[in-house]
């Protein structure tokens, strides 16, 4: 799911890359907090932020800047409800620490064990699956492998035929050699705790952890949420404007993705974190065990790519590095519309939260940058301008790439150079995961349809050989993309693949991954 900066990618390993100094910072106020959180609301077109910050064991800032919608222009405040999308992670895998503390299961319990029914691609893996597998990102499936199945919009799959469709989804890399982000593993993590558990996977999570936390705002999805009078609506940028966008996923994603909160209630579960667990007044409760803890924040899997002089790695629900010298735990998330980014660094019991309604990772990243540079003795970094500089390179390349084939398509349609029949490739195709795509002609042009996935729908326009470009009528998507054809020996299309046109396309939309072939 979007975590849309614009791509996941590179969001989730700039969390690691940090220019240090020994000269030493100053920790900014509480006013100058609100400075940046201004500054960058107006320098990335974010309508609205709430920012936390905890220190030792204390919220000494919880604040929101800008409007929850420009559709209401009301204002955000430190309990506004956000997505966190992705921060969910973290309560799933905890989740599971419990049950493990229970001795219901343990890390390495084999999932099939649980759920029989499970099946990957390859038998073996199948076999050595297991629980800790799914909460690592080394299945060897690629990145956001299987999203189409539940983004962007409420697909028609369910939690079934998900589970079951994972064996169509083929390898990239060996199991447990790579680093590959997952969403789906995190769905089938959230049905073991229902299966172990005995209720579901919601039920549990408020009542296990959001209710004793005393999250009274927080649910486990939006469609939960007991009071949607203070909830922001998403936002996605288009031509220098922004267009409101709905929910991006249906509630058999809530185990990935699916919590609304605020700040104020956030910033419960973080003390809770940098306490090992423990909550309450005297401390004198625990959600978890200290050996479960501490697995939380042991590095699992390796990412590659992060700065040599330090390490990154993920945890379970975490990504994990150090920062500075000193450790930090953090993770991001985002939604159609919606990024956010909770960070912990627990030797010195400071938590950052950044929650936020348009799909700019540059945003939180320069609030909490700005904000931990203080603690960490780093002076003279000015974190909005680095991160617009860097969005700014970026989309100026992809517009480049976008504004040439059209560009290409417009001077072959000057040209009148000849056009391959329409009705050659028109009908019906399936692709084992993703299910059935109708090409059709509508008032003379071609149209796109997917059947579980109604948001994938748009015009199709020729660009050159068998290839057309798909451009989705819902222009918050931002991923238009070329339809290549196959065609069989009567010259008539027998099968298409997919592929992105812009680099910051969100991973999400695998269409690298599906493989349409004709059935009627």
């Amino acid at each position: 799911m979007q975590s849309l900066y614009r791509t996941k990618t590179k969001l989730l390993l700039a969390i690691a890359l940090f220019s240090t100094s020994s000269l030493h910072a100053q920790i900014l106020t509480s006013k100058q907090i609100d400075s940046v959180a201004e500054k960058t609301l107006s320098t990335f077109n974010v309508p609205g932020i709430a920012v936390a910050v905890i220190k030792d064991g204390k919220v000494i800032h919880a604040k929101g800047y800008g409007v929850r919608s420009i559709k209401t222009n009301l204002k955000v405040d430190e309990n506004t409800l956000f997505g966190v999308a992705s921060n969910t992670k973290a309560f799933t895998a905890a989740a599971l620490g419990m049950l493990i503390d229970e001795k219901k299961l343990t890390w390495d319990t084999k999932v099939i064990d649980v759920i029989p029914e499970f099946k990957m691609y390859d038998p073996y893996v199948t076999s050595e699956f297991t629980v800790r597998d799914l909460l690592t990102h080394r299945s060897g499936l690629g990145l956001g492998a299987g999203d189409l199945m539940i983004w962007p919009d409420s697909s028609t799959v369910d939690k079934k035929q998900l589970i079951h469709n994972l064996r169509y989804l083929k390898p990239v890399s060996s199991f447990r050699t790579k680093y590959d982000y997952d969403n789906l593993m995190y769905i089938v993590a959230g049905d073991v705790v229902a299966r172990v558990s005995g209720m579901t996977y919601e039920d549990f999570i408020e009542s296990r952890i959001i209710k004793p936390l005393g999250m009274s705002k927080t649910a486990a999805s939006w469609y939960r949420l007991k009071d949607k009078s203070n909830v922001i609506d998403g936002h996605a940028p288009y031509e220098d404007k922004l267009l409101p966008v709905g929910l991006s996923f249906g509630e058999i994603a809530n185990a990935a993705g699916g919590i609304y909160s605020s700040v104020t209630d956030m910033s419960k579960w973080v003390i809770a974190m940098i306490n090992g667990g423990k909550y309450g007044d005297n401390l004198d409760k625990k959600l978890f065990s200290p050996a479960v803890a501490r697995e939380l924040w042991t590095p699992q899997t390796i990412i590659a790519g992060g700065n040599p002089s330090s390490f990154s790695s993920y945890g379970l629900g975490w990504f994990l590095s150090s920062v500075n010298g000193k450790f930090q735990a953090t993770h991001t998330g985002g939604l159609s519309g919606i990024v956010t980014q909770v960070t912990i660094l627990p030797e010195l019991k400071l938590g950052i939260i950044v929650l936020t309604n348009q799909q700019s990772g540059a945003a939180f990243n320069s609030i909490t940058n700005s904000i931990k540079d203080g603690y960490l003795d780093i002076k003279g970094m000015n974190r909005i301008k680095t991160y617009n500089d860097n969005r700014l390179r970026n989309e100026k390349e992809a517009k480049e790439i976008v504004d040439k084939i059209w560009a290409d398509i417009a001077t072959a349609q000057k040209a009148n150079n000849a056009k391959p029949e329409i009705k050659n490739y028109l009908g019906t195709f399936k692709d084992a995961w993703f299910g059935e795509v109708t090409i059709s002609e509508v008032n003379g042009k071609m149209h796109f349809q997917a059947k579980n996935s109604p948001k994938l729908r748009g015009d199709m326009t020729y660009y050159k050989g068998n290839t057309f470009i798909v451009k989705w009528y819902d222009r918050s998507l931002d991923a238009d993309a070329f339809v290549n054809f196959s065609l069989n020996n009567n010259a008539t299309a027998d099968g298409f693949k997919l592929e992105a046109i812009s680099p910051l396309t969100d991973f999400s939309f695998d269409f690298q991954d599906l493989d349409f072939k004709i059935i009627k």
